[in-house]
């Protein structure tokens, strides 16, 4: 269509238009917006485009318009920037520290649980995501952050988060406009980052008086740039810190809620599968809460949260540019093309999954699971951008899953509509309401 392209097929049904692109071959030419694109649909083809991070770089419609929230970290930056960046980071994702971010997810868990009652219908997403997102900002700036502070980030990056996708299939004189819908953007974007700047300076304040690190993730990535300068490299600026601190925010928020959200609907439909949930929570649980000490005695579970993934996979679509001209599936791509990966389209290709569309937790089993070529499965991404909090979704959502049904059996509600929702950066459903009934 003129001006949006294939947008609007995006738009209204993005999963079954990516789908029918595997029928015109393994690298398909669409366009965003007035931008043509080339979505891969082989998982050879999206190996080769995330392992080569120099060559098929961040890039394209959707980060571009990422980099209003997130600027330049670890999720948006450039190849350039990447490793330097990732170093910064990593210390605050070392097993060591990850146990201690556990007790907040426990306490998160047990205030999203404790205004649940027997017969209740809860509209699940929302509820997923506030938890998942309050979660991440406990791990990031520990007890330094005040409800009204926290209730204030949470409405700011709704809305921002909500409008990116949005943006991505809008010419960019629009975006300038002072629509109310621009004009209530920027003005959300701007008290997110304001909130975040000055919770920086209140850690930067306490570190001159001394006071001890608070084993939180802004504290180890404060103390990891200090070490970083010692050894001679660059010190992050606040600017930075903002941008690694948005960026974790993002991708520990909405993308847990997605898929805790799709789990719990997919159990709904699976009653072999809630069966042996129900039996592996009740042996390693009894009648209390999970607690990471738990994780190991969790495998199905973990298996349950995969399986969801693959189905409905959060990150359903991103993009790389070309940095140089290069070859993919036989086509000469000229610099600066963009590449579109959707996870969508390779985790239920029927030459890659036996029954794809069915629910099956054990094609994880590691035998089976080792079977998969490498670019079959990219929930997670892969390469050297691959996700760095895996470890810490992963726990997290985990704990939850064990925790919720350990206590509770969902089913759907009047009024449930579990269709993926429209203009999200994240695929999740419009409106699954679940009635609660106590186990």
């Amino acid at each position: 269509m003129p001006v949006l392209g294939h947008g609007w097929q995006l738009l209204r049904q993005p999963l079954g238009f990516l789908e029918s692109l595997r029928r015109h071959g393994d690298l398909v030419q669409v366009k965003l917006g007035n931008q043509p694109a080339y979505v891969v649909c082989h998982p050879e083809l999206a190996w080769q485009v995330l392992r080569d991070d120099r060559t098929f770089d961040k890039g394209g419609p959707l980060f571009d318009r990422l980099r209003d929230i997130l600027g330049n970290g670890v999720a948006t930056c450039p190849h350039q920037d990447h490793r330097r960046q990732r170093r910064l980071i990593q210390p605050a994702f070392h097993r060591t520290r990850l146990e201690g971010y556990g007790e907040a997810m426990e306490e998160e868990l047990a205030t999203l649980l404790g205004g649940w009652r027997e017969g209740q219908v809860i509209d699940t997403f929302p509820l997923m995501y506030r938890f998942a997102l309050r979660s991440v900002l406990r791990a990031l700036f520990s007890s330094h952050i005040d409800s009204g502070t926290a209730d204030g980030i949470q409405r700011s990056f709704d809305t921002v988060l909500g409008g990116v996708m949005q943006r991505v299939f809008v010419p960019e004189p629009l975006l300038r406009l002072p629509t109310l819908g621009n004009r209530r953007y920027e003005r959300c974007r701007r008290h997110l980052f304001a909130s975040v700047d000055r919770i920086i300076g209140d850690y930067r304040a306490a570190e001159r008086l001394g006071r001890p690190d608070s084993g939180d993730l802004l504290s180890v990535l404060l103390a990891t740039g200090r070490d970083g300068a010692a050894d001679g490299g660059p010190v992050p600026d606040d600017l930075e810190i903002r941008d690694q601190v948005i960026s974790m925010m993002m991708a520990g928020s909405e993308s847990i809620g997605a898929t805790l959200s799709w789990t719990l609907h997919q159990l709904t439909r699976s009653p072999q599968a809630e069966r042996r949930l129900h039996e592996e929570v009740a042996a390693a649980l009894g009648d209390r809460p999970a607690r990471w000490a738990d994780l190991p005695a969790l495998p199905f579970t973990g298996r349950v949260l995969t399986e969801a993934m693959r189905l409905h996979p959060p990150g359903w679509l991103f993009t790389r540019i070309t940095r140089k001209e290069v070859e993919l599936a036989g086509r000469r791509l000229a610099p600066g093309t963009a590449v579109v990966i959707t996870p969508a389209v390779l985790h239920r290709d029927p030459e890659l999954y036996e029954r794809p569309a069915a629910f099956d937790p054990d094609r994880w089993l590691p035998e089976r699971a080792a079977a998969l070529p490498r670019g079959a499965f990219l929930s997670w991404g892969g390469g050297p951008r691959k996700c760095i909090g895996d470890q810490f979704a992963m726990a997290e959502a985990t704990l939850a899953l064990a925790t919720i049904v350990s206590r509770w059996r969902l089913r759907p509600a009047p009024g449930c509509d579990p269709r993926p929702a429209r203009l999200s950066t994240v695929l999740h459903p419009r409106k699954l309401l679940l009635e609660l009934t106590a186990r």
